[in-house]
């Protein structure tokens, strides 16, 4: 089926240094100042939303087109290069004497991530920057990582919610994610779970992994998570009924369509509104779908970059392919699992037949989740 999807926003060049075996010791006290730390070859690839998400789809054989802005700097030149020599069909906005966002990634094994990151051209970047003729051809728009956008989060993210509200009105399916929000920015000031309620009316799918929803729409309940959690990945002392469960239902109140909340390690959930498939054409068995989808056992761990987002490109290809909610998880968790095998996020991935039939020979779940 070869529908149209649009994926726009963030992307970044990113450097990844190999990080060695820590023998279990917290990074941060192995990171100290005047201290050498041995790392090995790094992997240079790009990063951010749109590469991340679109480039995902691509090799899944979908009809994507990518929109990003980059400057006219070496940066931004490999950025063009490397997506357009794998054939992804590109419309980047080139803008002269900017220069292009990077990210330097700290993925030692065992730890979450760490970056450090330079915005670049993804503030300057503007609704009007993009083509709405063209737009309009497509079957669904995916936005990635508008929290990191200076000129879509500014004066209360109006940019981002008259971008959903016009292209919502054209008629393409919607679909939004976000990334973490530094609480001492200019975005972390800004009242996200206002944002949210004045958006997601425009948005039929919205994808943010559980610790970023949590610190958008309750702060105090956020701090209080982190302290619990203490030094393990948040994520891994997640309670199903205590936690997931109460945050899905009040972000679903807010007016999106389908929700999926990435949980890291211990896998996603998907809730979905009592009227989904009038909406966006879906059969029934979407409409109020509420599931727990376990993460699959990985075969070896290298980093955990991109594993959010080339999920979310199963997940997209899933809806758009008319795959049934649980099957589309299913792909979306195989996906997950299989980009975290390699320390970029694109060469790990398998094509979607192959990942099916690697789930259909019993490929073991992880049991993480409390209950």
């Amino acid at each position: 089926m070869d529908r149209k999807i649009i994926v726009a926003g963030h992307i970044s060049y990113d450097i990844t240094p190999q990080i060695y075996n820590t023998n279990g010791k917290n990074f941060a006290k192995i990171l100290k100042p005047g201290k050498l730390i041995n790392i090995g070859r790094a992997t240079v690839a790009n990063g951010g939303a749109v590469n991340n998400t679109g480039m995902a789809l691509h090799k899944f054989g979908a009809n994507v087109e990518l929109i990003a802005k980059v400057g006219d700097d070496e940066f931004g030149r490999q950025i063009i290069e490397k997506c357009e020599e794998k054939g992804a069909k590109t419309k980047f906005i080139k803008a002269e004497g900017e220069d292009t966002s990077y990210t330097i990634v700290l993925a030692p094994p065992g730890f979450d991530r760490s970056f450090l990151h330079f915005t670049g051209t993804n503030d300057t970047f503007k609704f009007s920057d993009m083509d709405m003729e063209d737009i309009k051809d497509g079957y669904l728009f995916h936005f990635g990582y508008p929290t990191l956008m200076e000129g879509f989060y500014k004066d209360d993210a109006k940019e981002l919610i008259e971008m959903y509200k016009t292209i919502k009105k054209a008629g393409l399916i919607t679909s939004l994610d976000v990334a973490a929000i530094d609480p001492d920015s200019k975005a972390g000031r800004l009242d996200w779970e206002a944002i949210l309620r004045n958006i997601l009316p425009y948005v039929d799918i919205f994808e943010p992994s559980f610790e970023e929803l949590l610190c958008m729409v309750d702060k105090a309940e956020y701090t209080q998570l982190l302290e619990r959690a203490g030094e393990e990945d948040v994520c891994m002392c997640l309670s199903l009924e205590n936690d997931i469960l109460p945050l899905a239902k009040k972000v679903m109140d807010f007016g999106v369509s389908i929700l999926l909340i990435k949980c890291g390690t211990a896998g996603m959930y998907l809730c979905t509104s009592d009227d989904v498939s009038k909406r966006l054409g879906l059969s029934n068995e979407w409409n109020c779908f509420k599931y727990f989808q376990k993460s699959f056992k990985p075969d070896r761990i290298k980093s955990a970059i991109g594993a959010g987002d080339t999920a979310i490109a199963a997940f997209l290809y899933g809806v758009i392919n008319d795959y049934n909610p649980k099957r589309a998880m299913e792909i979306a968790s195989g996906t997950g699992a299989m980009c975290i095998t390699e320390y970029d996020t694109f060469s790990g991935l398998l094509d979607i037949k192959e990942l099916e039939e690697k789930i259909k020979n019993n490929w073991e779940t992880q049991d993480f989740i409390k209950e």
